[in-house]
């Protein structure tokens, strides 16, 4: 049975809620979750992954039930949620672990390797990007939102388009071949976490801060044929917001990665949880 787990980090007093599953002597996975989700995304994969695997999935500061101290003041960038689930894997006293990457899970294990490169064992990504080219159509507004002035209007409009209970569910069932499969709990869930009182804040800052992202991408590549990490790809082939020459261009870096484009949208871990956790003897 997954287990309902919190630990306080002692440097920045955050109290990370997670979800574990699994042998304590097995190779660990870490699974790291995207916008606007949080852990609650791999419920029901985690089990299937907990018989060969030792599975942790974390919230990040500012998803799900994680709790961040309103002193000191936390700046929400992807370089903090990077370190923070570092000082996460060493209160848990892990070195070595295989990442399964989604969406901004992808930004933050990367910036993970580029720390601690001997770290990670193998890379699961389902549709965790790191190339320009896939960025799908989604990501328009939010570019332009990177060349404004980051004014209190540039940010408001973003807010009002994005965080919209129609975009969450969007998110969820944009490019499944049955929406009415997805478990509505999931969408309602995260547009209620996202209407907690200054979250709407910390989202667009987040927004803003994606763009330092997609400046590290020359760096990941390195990272990619350095490493040689073994990678599978296994990508919603229907999703708006990372779409399928993403997938492809991992295959650049990492000659030996495989790439499976499957009939599903951006959430694919909810429509074909059965397909994407039998799918580790590729990788692992």
């Amino acid at each position: 049975m997954t287990q309902i787990k919190r630990v306080t980090l002692p440097k920045s007093e955050i109290k990370i809620f997670y979800r574990e599953q699994g042998a304590p002597d097995a190779p660990v996975l870490l699974l790291l979750h995207g916008f606007p989700s949080s852990s609650h995304q791999y419920r029901n994969i985690i089990p299937l992954l907990a018989t060969k695997y030792r599975v942790i999935a974390p919230d990040l500061p500012g998803f799900g039930f994680t709790e961040v101290p309103s002193t000191p003041s936390f700046n929400y960038t992807f370089a903090n949620l990077t370190t923070t689930i570092a000082e996460f894997l060493d209160v848990l006293t892990i070195s070595r672990f295989a990442v399964y990457i989604f969406d901004y899970g992808a930004p933050v294990a990367l910036r993970l390797a580029l720390q601690r490169p001997q770290s990670i064992t193998a890379i699961i990504t389902q549709n965790g990007n790191a190339y320009e080219e896939g960025l799908g159509s989604f990501w328009e507004s939010i570019k332009a939102f990177w060349a404004s002035g980051n004014t209190p209007q540039d940010r408001a409009k973003l807010s009002d388009s994005l965080l919209t209970f129609e975009t969450t569910k969007f998110q969820y069932v944009q490019g499944t071949t049955n929406p009415e499969a997805i478990a509505p709990e999931s969408y309602h869930l995260d547009y209620t976490l996202l209407q907690r009182p200054g979250n709407a804040d910390i989202q667009v800052d987040l927004f803003k801060d994606y763009e330092t992202n997609v400046a590290l991408y020359p760096q990941f590549h390195q990272y990619f044929r350095e490493s040689q990490v073994p990678l599978l790809a296994i990508w919603g082939k229907n999703d708006p917001i990372f779409i399928p020459p993403g997938a492809e261009a991992y295959k650049r870096d990492l000659p030996n990665a495989e790439v499976h484009l499957i009939e599903a949208g951006h959430f694919a871990v909810e429509s074909h949880t059965e397909l994407i956790a039998g799918s580790d003897d590729c990788w692992m």
